[in-house]
């Protein structure tokens, strides 16, 4: 849970902190992997290879050649709860391997709605160590945009709370929430990344489409996972990806997954799946998507995370040379 008695030095002492990281990253880094003809800026999220945030950082850096990360989870604490000398240490790391930070992904409204039944993917405990109730969230995203701006992005990541088997009479006061968040947000120059997730009310790009055309804030974009889509049962493309407006997708989550005999789905290796990446890769870059795209591995058949990443970055990179994109 945030400590609130320490919230105000915290924020304080992050102050500076971004102030200097800011100017830091604003002279810009080493060019990216794999050249200037590559369309997205890939990224990966770096607990999906290692909770050691240096040895992760390596890895992205030195062996999959990017300039970009995405963070979640560091040092087996989520982004949320770091201290200052914790922040003040992955400042560090970042400058030592010229990476940048495509945003934070935060648990923001990764929570139950209160007042509705209690949603059955509401975790018995806390995913990716954070346990923040309805209450918290206001503080959630203060700190998020606190330590995003230490570590040289304005974008946070947001979720629209854990699904609801019928979710129509709450809608519109998650609606409400999500452009209030979007309104505080804008005020403190940050933007919000709503991403589609197959345990939350939005889930599919279906969903999503519906959601965005609900809040039309341009501080709300749209982390646009195919993954998340097709686990919820969607076409993620072309399907999804059609209803969406393109000009609204702010960050893009690759992940591949697989349909079991029995109807359900589990996470795969990219490339081994029924996403139709290769697809979406070109329809990506042909609707004008020049920005930031992570690896999100999720599965775990390579024998460690960091292997199953590695098998899963090869085969993203086989599909971005298939589909032109590098």
């Amino acid at each position: 849970m945030l400590e609130s008695p320490s919230r105000r030095k915290f924020l304080t002492h992050l102050g500076g902190a971004a102030a200097i990281s800011l100017a830091s990253y604003g002279n810009g880094q080493a060019s990216f992997f794999p050249g200037p003809n590559s369309r997205f800026k890939l990224s990966i999220i770096t607990d999906e290879i290692s909770q050691d945030l240096g040895h992760a950082l390596e890895i992205a850096s030195k062996e999959f050649g990017m300039s970009f990360v995405e963070l979640r989870g560091l040092w087996n604490k989520n982004i949320i709860n770091l201290d200052p000398n914790e922040i003040a240490e992955a400042q560090k790391l970042l400058q030592k391997y010229g990476l940048q930070v495509t945003d934070i992904a935060s648990p923001l409204f990764k929570t139950d709605w209160p007042g509705a039944p209690k949603s059955k993917f509401s975790p018995a405990t806390p995913q990716f160590g954070a346990d923040y109730p309805y209450e918290k969230q206001p503080e959630v995203l203060e700190r998020a945009v606190a330590i995003g701006k230490a570590l040289g992005t304005n974008r946070i990541r947001c979720f629209d709370f854990w699904r609801l088997d019928d979710p129509a009479p709450h809608r519109s006061a998650m609606n409400d929430v999500l452009r209030k968040s979007a309104e505080d947000a804008s005020k403190k120059d940050a933007i919000l990344l709503l991403e589609n997730e197959f345990a939350c009310n939005t889930a599919t790009g279906a969903e999503a489409a519906r959601t965005l055309a609900a809040v039309q804030s341009p501080n709300l974009l749209l982390n646009w996972d195919p993954g998340n889509a097709a686990y919820r049962g969607e076409i993620a493309f072309p399907d999804g990806f059609q209803k969406l407006p393109k000009e609204r997708i702010g960050h893009v989550h690759c992940k591949d997954a697989v349909r079991k005999t029995d109807g359900t789905y589990e996470w795969a290796a990219m490339g081994r799946g029924i996403i139709d990446y290769i697809g979406q890769f070109r329809a990506l870059a042909q609707a004008g998507y020049r920005g930031t795209m992570s690896l999100e591995t999720h599965w775990k058949g390579g024998g460690s995370a960091e292997e199953s990443s590695r098998q899963s970055f090869a085969g993203m990179k086989e599909l971005l040379g298939k589909a032109g994109a590098l």
